[in-house]
């Protein structure tokens, strides 16, 4: 097979069997002469390598493989982007179903019928970077064929991800998405990317979310493929890879396109801390250095994950002190030995970590109230099951968790095994955390919060579907006993490309009310993907505001700090907010709350003069553009403007009020107003 390199590189001589260096010393020099010690040494029971790969491979095959993924993807991607199919039609999901057959067969023909044998091992690497990035591409790309938006378009929290993006395109540094002059709050680095990919191509931040994302699914997959190719065998490493891609579009990881690379990541980061922290003998240093870094990667994209993994970590090393200690280890250099390892990789994580929660720590924002875990939806109230076989995904989880527990708790030399235990422990473990973080965050109840436990749904389906690949592999290891080995290999394939386009086609139906908004979003210029422009939908008149603002004011949108009743607004220009739309991506040093008594105590002032002297006293940047709804569906004389507030516990944890403003307050020669659809826009001179 194509996976028979030996760990460290395809000759490095220290992994030679002792059968082979003796045969080395015939070679050599004859007579083959070892001393007692040195034979009695070979002949001791080694320790499993910590990685597979050298030092120098595996940088080379994260630096390559990244740069394949990141140009191709991009190409395919324009590709795509030339086929002119309008919304509202099956046309892309089928362009879906036949590329990713294609795709598939192309990945486990080679793979099952031996035929990557025959072939240099680096054209392969190079293949397989190919096909990944295709596949993870073109089931995203494909179905937004007809938008410029990614799924979900401009709604919901891609309200904020847009304003973050446009945010950080306009800006070096790692502002806040909102407030004028606060250090960042929500982890910046993967948007900061993304602000500097929108410069590259000369585009609105909002406009380049949709191929930066998708480029970021693509780049998930190879790094995946390359991070397990240094626990596991080849193939081995490549099915692992598929299976994370097609199980996390039915779960719809990439809908958080940042949060998704280190849930696809952390599987073989776990395996390869299990063999970090069982090795009794000296650890080399980079894998520790490795799983540091992915530590500082999930603290500078995503919190939760680095909470989350590092619970993962303790809980590996916990138990591979344990295993130790029953096998007659003395307790206190296990002890030592596993902190060690701990401290070195939370370190390293942690000064990574300190790029983008350095200045936020340093403002005092650890020790300020916030609400960003006060979300209860319906999926976070419920146990995950995702082993109910009902679907392919459901049969792929249900064999996946029945190989672990046997796989875990069988006897290590009960026969021969495609996939050793330590794949099925690392994995087990990380399925038993997610289900303990549900538990713990139904009891966080109590304290009025939780720990968004919601958000590891996608990280069990991955790990289950994992598993069950690797259940599946195991039974055709063992189905040549009682067949011919041409015979399995072929029906191994054609089952692998049937289940695994049966992933896909699952993943596209299940995605297709998510991609209607995007279809149905109203762009900057306000029209939408099918070219409506539909007075009576606010996202209509987007343009317009736009331009009336940039009029009005003679600003740049950067100087201009607006107050919204239309959040959307802020996704399609830099401009700061007074007030984050929603309590639970706002900035805890910004203090929402007084900033809520703040609006409301402008709009009961008397007369403009008293209106404009307590926004001039207010504690905080005040805004000088004003946009509140007007016409026929406000009160005679009003202005409206939407404000929210936290309703946690409730199923929408957000109650929005209404706040009155009267017209007369901005009757002054300091002011410049005009009338914009359903909204008047109100400029401080």
């Amino acid at each position: 097979m194509w996976d028979v390199e030996r760990p460290g590189g395809d000759r490095d001589l220290r992994y030679f069997t002792p059968r082979s260096a003796s045969q080395g010393a015939v070679r050599w020099g004859g007579a083959l002469e070892l001393s007692d010690r040195r034979r009695a040494r070979m002949t001791e029971p080694r320790e499993r390598p910590v990685v597979r790969l050298s030092l120098g491979r595996s940088l080379a095959e994260l630096a390559l493989g990244g740069a394949c993924a990141v140009t191709l993807s991009l190409l395919l991607q324009f590709v795509v982007s030339r086929i002119h199919v309008g919304p509202g039609t099956y046309v892309l999901d089928a362009l879906v179903s036949l590329v990713s057959a294609v795709i598939l067969v192309v990945l486990f023909a080679p793979i099952g019928f031996g035929w990557a044998a025959r072939w240099p091992l680096w054209p392969i690497l190079a293949g397989a970077w190919a096909a990944l990035t295709a596949l993870a591409t073109l089931i995203l790309a494909i179905p937004l064929a007809a938008t410029r938006f990614y799924f979900g378009g401009s709604g919901v929290d891609n309200t904020f991800r847009l304003q973050y993006m446009e945010r950080l395109a306009s800006t070096t540094s790692l502002a806040d998405v909102n407030y004028q002059g606060l250090p960042a709050y929500y982890p910046g680095s993967w948007f900061w990317l993304g602000g500097r990919f929108a410069n590259l191509l000369g585009v609105d931040g909002w406009v380049a979310y949709k191929p930066y994302s998708i480029t970021w699914g693509a780049l998930a997959a190879v790094i995946a493929f390359v991070l397990w190719s240094l626990v596991l065998r080849r193939r081995l490493a490549l099915l692992a890879a598929v299976v994370t891609v097609l199980a996390g579009f039915i779960a719809f990881g990439p809908d958080e396109p940042y949060a998704w690379p280190t849930t696809a990541w952390l599987p073989p980061i776990a395996l390869l801390a299990w063999h970090v922290f069982r090795r009794r003998a000296r650890v080399p240093a980079w894998p520790l250095v490795l799983i540091g870094v992915y530590l500082g990667f999930c603290a500078i994209t995503y919190t939760l994950h680095l909470v989350f993994s590092a619970v993962v970590m303790l809980v590996l090393a916990a138990l591979a002190g344990f295993l130790d200690a029953r096998a007659g280890t003395p307790l206190w250099p296990i002890m030592w030995r596993q902190l060690t390892r701990l401290v070195v990789i939370g370190v390293l994580g942690a000064v990574l970590g300190l790029i983008t929660w350095g200045p936020f720590i340093l403002a005092g924002g650890l020790g300020k109230p916030n609400v960003a875990a006060h979300f209860l939806p319906e999926i976070g109230a419920y146990f995950p099951t995702p082993f109910v076989p009902t679907s392919m995904l459901g049969v792929l989880c249900l064999a996946g968790l029945v190989w672990l527990l046997f796989r875990v708790f069988q006897d290590s030399a009960a026969g021969a095994r495609e996939v050793d235990r330590d794949a099925a422990l690392a994995l087990l473990v990380i399925a038993v955390v997610v289900y303990g973080w549900f538990t713990l965050s139904t009891l966080a109840l109590a304290a009025h919060t939780t720990l968004l436990a919601f958000r590891f749904v996608v990280t069990l389906n991955v790990v289950l579907a994992i598993a069950g690949v690797f259940a599946a592999v195991d039974l055709l290891h063992w189905l040549p006993r009682i067949g011919s080995l041409a015979r399995i290999r072929t029906i191994g394939v054609v089952l692998a490309v049937a289940g695994a386009l049966s992933l896909v086609q699952a993943g596209v139906e299940l995605s297709s009310g998510i991609t209607a908004g995007a279809e149905s979003d109203y762009y900057a210029d306000g029209v939408n993907a099918k070219s409506e422009r539909d007075p009576a939908q606010d996202g209509s008149w987007t343009g317009e505001l736009i331009t009336v603002i940039n009029q009005l004011s003679g600003r740049p949108p950067t100087q201009n700090i607006v107050l919204t009743t239309y959040d959307r607004l802020l996704s399609f220009q830099p401009y700061w907010s007074f007030q984050q739309t929603t309590p639970h991506y706002a900035n805890p040093l910004a203090n929402y709350t007084g900033r809520n008594d703040e609006i409301r105590y402008w709009a009961s002032s008397a007369n403009s003069d008293e209106f404009r002297a307590r926004l001039a006293s207010n504690p905080h940047p005040h805004p000088n553009v004003f946009v509140l709804r007007g016409g026929g569906r406000t009160p005679p004389g009003k202005l409206l403007l939407r404000i929210a507030s936290d309703s946690f516990p409730q199923a929408d944890p957000v109650r929005v009020d209404q706040v009155a403003f009267d017209q007369r307050l901005f009757d002054s020669l300091h002011f410049a107003w005009r009338e914009v659809g359903p909204f008047v826009v109100i400029i401080e001179r």
